[in-house]
C-alpha cells in the first residue's frame, strides 16, 4: 500500500517551528547559566557572610577579655548565639587553641573537640572551606583571635550547604517563571510574526516559493511585452527587457529604484504612468516608438503601486498610415474612372452630334493635364516610392478640389537615396505632411489631424485655388522634403504644440500625423521645422542626413 506523499511544511512553518526550537533552547541555556551562577553567586554571598561574623568576633575586646577568664563559655556562649541569630548563620563557634569549644549551637557539645581543620588559622591566617561537622556538612571560615601578636583562641563561622542550597532553590522558582515567561512571550511573538508571513508567501514552501522566482524570471525575460511595476512612491520596482527596449532605457541604466520621471519620457507618456486611475489601451509616442500604454493600480487599502503593460504599435501604426494611403488611392482611382466615365461620354456625345473637332479638343485637354504633373513627378524624382506617393496624393488632393505642384527645384536622382533609409519612414514623413496640408487648403478653418489655427486668409489666398506645393530635393549631404499649403496657418502661439500627439481641432481620435512626422525624422537623424510660407500658410521643411546621422532637435 503506498502512502500518500504528504505536501511539505510551509515556509512560514519552517520558520516557526525554527524559530520555536531557538527560543526553547536560548531561554534554556540562559536559565542553566543563570542557576550556575546564582549558586556560585550564593555560596560566594554565604563565604562572605560567615567570613565577616567570624572576623568581627575575633576583633571583639569582650571576646579576648572573656578567654582570659576561668570560665570563659559562661560570657561567649550568650555572645556566641547572639550574633549567629542576627547574623542568620548556621553557628558561631569559639575555641581555645587545642579545639576545645567554648560555644556552639548545641550547648551539649560545648567542651568537645572542634571538628574541622584549624592549622592555617594556628599560624594566624584566615581560610575558608567546606567540611562536615555536627550539623551536616556547611562552608565555614576560621579565624585566630589574637592578645598582640599570641594566639589565645580561634573563632569558626559558618552556613549549612542546605540552607545555602535553599536559597538557590528560592531563586530558581522565579528564574523558572522568568524562563517560562521569556519562552511564553517568544512563542506569541514568533506565532504573530509567522502568521504574517504565512498571508504574504500564501503558505507556501521554500521550494515553491524558489520555483515561483525562477519561472517569474523566466517569465519576464521571455514575454514579449514590455512590464512595469511601480510602488506607492512611483519608482520603478520592476522592468523587463521588452519594457526596457520601448522605454528607451539602455540596459547599462540602473532602473529600478529610479522615479518614472528620472527616466526624461515624453511628458504625455510620464502623466500616463503616474496616472492614478486606470489607462486602457492610450497611444502614446517615445523618440522611436508608438507604444499602447496600460496602466492599472494596485490597492489594498492603501494605494501599493501600479502595474503597467507596454505593447509596441510602431510597425501596426505605419501598416495602418499605408493602408489608409492605399484607400485613399482607391477612392481616386474610382473618382477618377467616374470622371473618364463622365468625359468620355461627353466625347460620344459630342461625336454623335457631329462636332469632332470640339470632341478631339476637349479630349486632348484633359490628356493634357493629366500628363503634365504626371511628367513632372516622374522626370524630378527618380524614386519610385516617392514618385508613386506624389502621384497617388495628387489624385487624392485633386478629389477634394486641392491642385498639388511639384516645385521646380526638386530633383531626386535615382540611387541618390542610401537603403538605411526606410522607405517606409518616407512615406510616413511625406504622406502625413501632404495630408495635413490638402486638409488645411481644403477646408480653410484648421491643420488636418495636425491640427491648425483659423487665421485670417489673404486677398491673394481667396482669389485663388487650394493649393499644395511639394519640394523635394536630394544632393550629397541630405534630403529635403518641404510641403507648403495656401491654408490659414498656424499661429506662434501654438508652434510648439502641433508635434504633440493628440493636438488636433478635427476632434478625439486625430493628431497623430505630426507626431509620427517627428518621431520618423529623429529616427532617422533628421529634424522638422514649421513656418509661414509665402502664400500664408503653413509650410514644413523636414531635412533627413544621406551620410552620418546625428540626431538633432525639433525647431519650430
Amino acid at each position: 500500500m503506498r502512502l500518500p506523499r504528504t505536501r511539505p511544511r510551509s515556509l512560514a512553518g519552517q520558520l516557526f517551528a525554527m524559530q520555536v526550537v531557538l527560543i526553547a533552547a536560548v531561554v534554556a541555556g540562559c536559565a542553566v547559566f543563570a542557576y550556575v551562577s546564582g549558586s556560585a553567586q550564593a555560596e560566594q554571598t554565604a563565604t562572605r557572610q560567615v567570613r565577616a561574623a567570624a572576623v568581627a568576633v575575633a576583633d571583639s575586646p569582650s571576646v579576648r577579655e572573656a578567654i582570659r577568664t576561668p570560665d570563659p563559655s559562661a560570657v561567649l556562649q550568650p555572645y556566641a548565639e547572639q550574633v549567629r541569630r542576627d547574623t542568620q548563620i548556621a553557628f558561631v563557634t569559639i575555641m581555645d587553641t587545642e579545639r576545645r569549644r567554648w560555644t556552639h549551637p548545641d550547648a551539649s557539645l560545648i567542651g568537645e573537640t572542634f571538628l574541622g581543620h584549624t592549622e592555617e588559622a594556628l599560624r594566624g591566617e584566615t581560610f575558608t572551606e567546606t567540611y562536615t561537622g555536627t550539623l551536616g556538612p556547611s562552608i565555614r571560615v576560621v579565624t585566630p583571635v589574637r592578645d598582640g601578636e599570641r594566639i589565645i583562641g580561634l573563632v569558626s563561622a559558618g552556613i549549612t550547604v542546605d540552607r545555602v542550597s535553599s536559597q538557590v532553590r528560592e531563586q530558581l522558582g522565579a528564574l523558572a517563571l522568568a524562563a517560562g515567561g521569556a519562552l511564553a512571550l517568544g512563542g506569541i511573538g514568533t506565532y504573530v510574526i509567522n502568521a504574517r508571513l504565512r498571508r504574504h508567501t500564501h503558505g507556501m514552501n521554500a521550494a515553491e516559493l524558489s520555483r515561483l522566482h525562477d519561472y517569474h524570471q523566466a517569465t519576464l525575460h521571455a514575454v514579449r511585452e514590455g512590464l512595469l511595476m511601480l510602488d506607492g512612491q512611483r519608482r520603478i520596482a520592476l522592468i523587463n527587457d521588452a519594457g526596457r527596449e520601448l522605454l528607451g532605457i539602455t540596459p547599462k541604466t540602473e532602473a529600478l529604484g529610479r522615479t518614472v520621471d528620472e527616466l526624461h519620457l515624453p511628458a504625455p507618456l510620464t502623466g500616463a504612468l503616474l496616472a492614478s486611475e486606470a489607462r486602457v489601451d492610450e497611444l502614446h509616442l517615445t523618440a522611436d516608438r508608438v507604444v499602447v500604454v496600460n496602466t492599472r493600480p494596485v490597492v489594498g487599502g492603501e494605494r501599493r503601486g501600479t502595474v503597467v503593460t507596454l505593447r509596441d504599435h510602431t510597425e501596426l501604426q505605419a501598416l495602418t498610415g499605408e493602408l489608409d494611403s492605399e484607400r485613399g488611392f482607391t477612392q481616386a482611382l474610382r473618382s477618377q474612372a467616374h470622371e473618364a466615365a463622365n468625359r468620355l461620354h461627353t466625347v460620344v456625345s459630342l461625336i454623335e452630334l457631329g462636332r469632332v473637332e470640339e470632341a478631339v479638343e476637349f479630349a486632348t485637354a484633359e490628356l493634357e493635364l493629366a500628363q503634365v504633373l504626371t511628367d513632372r513627378v516622374v522626370g524630378a524624382v527618380e524614386e519610385p516610392v516617392l514618385a508613386a506617393l506624389l502621384l497617388g496624393k495628387a489624385a487624392q488632393a485633386n478629389e477634394r478640389g486641392v491642385e498639388l505642384e511639384l516645385a521646380e527645384d526638386s530633383l531626386i536622382d535615382d540611387g541618390a537615396l542610401p537603403d538605411s533609409l526606410a522607405q517606409r519612414d518616407l512615406v510616413t514623413i511625406l504622406g502625413n505632411l501632404i495630408d495635413n496640408a490638402v486638409d488645411a487648403a481644403s477646408e480653410g478653418d484648421g491643420h488636418g489631424s495636425a491640427g491648425a489655427v483659423p487665421a485670417q486668409r489673404t486677398a491673394s489666398q481667396g482669389a485663388g485655388r487650394a493649393r499644395v506645393t511639394v519640394t523635394a530635393l536630394a544632393d550629397d549631404r541630405e534630403l529635403l522634403l518641404r510641403v507648403s499649403d495656401t491654408g490659414p496657418g498656424i499661429g506662434p502661439e501654438e508652434a510648439d504644440e502641433v508635434f504633440r500627439r493628440g493636438w488636433s481641432t478635427h476632434g478625439a481620435g486625430r493628431g497623430l500625423g505630426l507626431a509620427l512626422v517627428r518621431q520618423a525624422a529623429h529616427r532617422n537623424g533628421g529634424s522638422v521645422e514649421l513656418d509661414r510660407a509665402p502664400e500664408g500658410g503653413a509650410r514644413f521643411t523636414v531635412r533627413l542626413p544621406l551620410g552620418d546621422r546625428t540626431a538633432t532637435e525639433v525647431t519650430a
